[in-house]
């Protein structure tokens, strides 16, 4: 099967080929056809799987026709970062239309937006907080919106923005088409898809399991030995690109900090940045300029990067579902990839959830010649006493456990689309 099956238009078809995308992902097979034919929809679906583009094309497709500089698509994103994600999507699969997009978010100037918004858009991709801010001073006009998107709608709700969500809903027409995506169906999201679908279809591809693509394991280590232990780990193993997760913006900082001073290619993602250095950290990731991105689970969203190897959680997530979050940007595109995960005697009981999620026990691993006995400075704190260098690319080693498993470099292919 391939994206002309779909009958897009010449000028969205031109766009798709022109990313060298040939097969749509099972999302996009299964969900592009009814947003087609303008039904509402509920994709649940892993981060990775292509959901952007599963939304995206669709969309490309009904406003090709119709009037052109008035708002008549909106799609809502948790982040600033996913929402710009999001709009690149569009420009690059709609260069050829015409059609034009604005982001909306906090953290940055009201006015260019305005500016933009006045010149004429025909899509909207924006935060929750800042479009209420731009509905309440009358800078956006929705009544003409078509189409809503609530994308990655189980972390907009994980992060408090309900109550956001349903005011906006007063102020667009209640006659249009309804999309909905999310990797997971907590009871929130079911109260309101009885609120505001209508009769919807509903895609499923494997909801709430973590990425078939990925290989977990777990590192049992007292709370001090973390950056220790992540210093050797990264030293042994064979790497792309590492994302690590902390449970802190505060950690994430220092960690990064200390992953620089220990001569890696490091940079840090989380809520103290301005949107600036934000966007800095994740162009360097993107383009190769930093190897290893930290960052907290909000400052995360919308990260899309298809050559992430691994997926490091320095601390254990507070969910299982944030954990499938977190390990879904590896294994992304066809590709395999690693979960690690340090956990310390507290983390069994979230051990035991994610277990039963994945429907298999995880292998516990332990790092040869490494001092797991070692004491905790009497300070207290937890450092670097001296850095490590990273050898030569051609001399590292596959990673050697107790267990005698081996960690392997992922095999490249090319990417459909995805987010």
């Amino acid at each position: 099967m391939s994206f002309s099956s779909f009958n897009l238009h010449r000028r969205i078809l031109a766009g798709v080929q022109a990313l060298g995308y040939n097969t749509p992902t099972p999302i996009q097979r299964k969900t592009i056809p009814p947003v087609l034919q303008g039904l509402d929809l509920i994709g649940l679906a892993q981060t990775g799987t292509g959901k952007t583009a599963a939304f995206v094309l669709p969309l490309l497709e009904r406003l090709m026709k119709g009037p052109r500089g008035t708002v008549r698509a909106l799609v809502i994103a948790p982040t600033r970062e996913l929402a710009e994600q999001i709009d690149q999507a569009i420009a690059s699969m709609g260069r050829q239309t015409g059609l034009r997009s604005a982001t909306v978010y906090g953290g940055v100037s009201a006015n260019l937006q305005i500016q933009k918004l006045r010149a004429g858009v025909e899509i909207v991709v924006a935060c929750p907080g800042r479009l209420l801010d731009h509905i309440n001073q009358s800078t956006i006009n929705l009544s003409h919106l078509e189409v809503l998107v609530l994308d990655e709608a189980d972390r907009m709700f994980d992060m408090g923005f309900l109550p956001d969500i349903r005011k906006i809903l007063k102020h667009v027409p209640a006659k249009r088409q309804t999309l909905l995506f999310s990797a997971t169906m907590p009871d929130d999201i079911r109260r309101l898809v009885h609120e505001v679908l209508h009769d919807p279809v509903i895609v499923q591809i494997d909801p709430g399991v973590p990425a078939y693509a990925v290989a977990h394991a777990l590192y049992p280590v007292a709370q001090h030995l973390k950056t220790e232990l992540l210093l050797e780990l990264l030293r042994h193993t064979d790497t792309e690109s590492v994302l690590i997760f902390t449970r802190t913006k505060h950690r994430a900082k220092r960690l990064g900090q200390q992953l620089e001073r220990a001569g890696h290619r490091a940079a840090s993602l989380q809520g103290n940045l301005s949107q600036n250095r934000r966007q800095a950290a994740l162009d360097g990731f993107r383009n190769g300029s930093y190897q290893i991105l930290v960052a907290t689970d909000i400052a995360a969203r919308g990260i899309d990067v298809s050559s992430i190897s691994h997926v490091i959680n320095y601390d254990m997530p507070a969910t299982a579902d944030a954990y499938t979050h977190r390990i879904g940007r590896t294994g992304r595109a066809a590709k395999t990839g690693d979960a690690f995960t340090f956990i310390v005697r507290e983390d069994e009981d979230m051990v035991n959830s994610i277990e039963r999620i994945l429907g298999e026990k995880i292998e516990r691993r332990t790092l040869h010649g490494f001092d797991y006995k070692k004491a905790a400075p009497k300070s207290g704190s937890v450092g670097v006493r001296k850095p490590l260098q990273r050898e030569p690319s051609h001399r590292r080693s596959a990673l050697r456990h107790s267990s005698g498993s081996t960690t392997q470099k992922n095999q490249a292919h090319k990417p459909a689309p995805s987010r």
